[in-house]
């Protein structure tokens, strides 16, 4: 950043590069729609950009960033009346019945379907958290997001930024054990 602020506009393609997979992340889990989590990361460092002149070298990039985000994201969910939820699964194209099947290395297609599952009963488990708890886990463990830099964002103390992800991933221990535990 301190590039950028000297007049290097080309690192601010390298920040770009750094944390636009996180912001994805971070704006699909708040706003479970992939191409608007695309369109407003574009947003993001968009503003960004135009705000260089406003950035406060004390703080960190990503704390920065990751305000502006969670700002659009917040603005983004007020304008939504109803959320859309897809009926149906959209499966992959019918593949060729020509086409060979190879023994894979990777995980059987029970272990997939089965990390599949827990992966839905883990988003289904924080989607039922209150939403301060929620916002808190997925900084934490989408955006990946230090204490400090959750604390910076969300202007609250660090031990109470920790108390919360304790307490968050204390329900979402609860909500996982029958389905976890077998």
């Amino acid at each position: 950043m301190a590039r950028v602020l000297a007049g290097d506009q080309g690192s601010f393609g390298t920040l770009v590069e750094r944390y636009q997979d996180r912001l994805v992340s971070f704006l699909y889990r708040m706003l479970r729609d992939l191409d608007t989590a695309h369109d407003l990361s574009q947003e993001v460092f968009l503003r960004v950009y135009q705000a260089l002149d406003r950035f406060d070298p004390q703080f960190k990039f990503s704390t920065w960033t990751f305000r502006v985000a969670h700002n659009l994201g917040v603005d983004e969910l007020r304008r939504r009346k109803v959320r859309w939820v897809p009926l149906q699964r959209q499966d992959a194209e019918d593949e060729s019945p020509w086409e060979r099947e190879l023994p894979s290395a990777g995980p059987s297609p029970y272990q997939d379907l089965r990390n599949e599952q827990r992966g839905e009963a883990i988003q289904e488990a924080i989607d039922t958290l209150p939403g301060d708890y929620r916002e808190l886990i997925v900084m934490r463990h989408y955006a990946e997001l230090s204490y400090e830099e959750i604390a910076q964002l969300k202007r609250m103390p660090l031990g109470t930024v920790k108390n919360k992800l304790f307490r968050g991933r204390q329900m979402l221990k609860e909500r996982l054990a029958a389905y976890l535990g077998d």
